[in-house]
């Protein structure tokens, strides 16, 4: 992972150099949804992925691991869901369209054009964590993987924050 930029308060006039390996093997993945119920508060449910470059171990989500995440949405939301996707190519895939389907009595699928990550919500919740870890020297993936949750996990108790990534794209309560 190469790390985010972000602002730093060293000294004027010297930059603070911080150095990374390039090692590129080891990856940590998220995935979220944004999720309200009317007259209820808003909810982020996630799931966070640490890859370490082993041969037996996926290196990101599948369409089982967007499974689960969506009937752990229906459990925890008590309710019929409409989910709003991005165009990603594992969202597309056979696996998923026939759960789709076969779930169709609770659950509504819109796929947003191309491009528009205006549109959606789950890229002002990546962006909010992004921004908390831009500053951190992490000496392995493991140290990355806990400020990630860490701060997923402040995100779920601030429903109002969330309310803010849902009404910056257009959806309002």
């Amino acid at each position: 992972m190469t790390p985010p930029r972000a602002r730093t308060w060293g000294r004027i006039g010297q930059t603070p150099v911080v150095r990374v390996r390039g090692r590129g093997s080891r990856r940590m993945s998220m995935a979220g949804m944004p999720c309200y119920k009317p007259g209820e508060r808003s909810r982020l449910i996630s799931s966070v992925r640490e890859y370490n470059g082993r041969k037996d171990q996926p290196k990101g989500f599948g369409s089982r691991d967007f499974r689960d995440l969506l009937v752990r949405a229906h459990i925890q939301l008590g309710g019929p869901i409409v989910q709003v996707w991005d165009n990603v190519r594992i969202h597309l895939t056979a696996p998923l369209r026939e759960f789709i389907a076969a779930s169709a009595d609770w659950l509504t699928v819109f796929q947003l054009p191309t491009n528009a990550t205006d549109l959606n919500p789950q890229e002002g919740v990546g962006s909010l964590v992004k921004r908390d870890i831009g500053n951190l020297a992490a000496a392995d993936l493991s140290q990355i993987t806990r400020a990630v949750k860490r701060k997923l996990k402040m995100l779920q108790y601030r429903p109002r924050v969330i309310d803010g990534c849902l009404t910056g794209t257009g959806l309002d309560r």
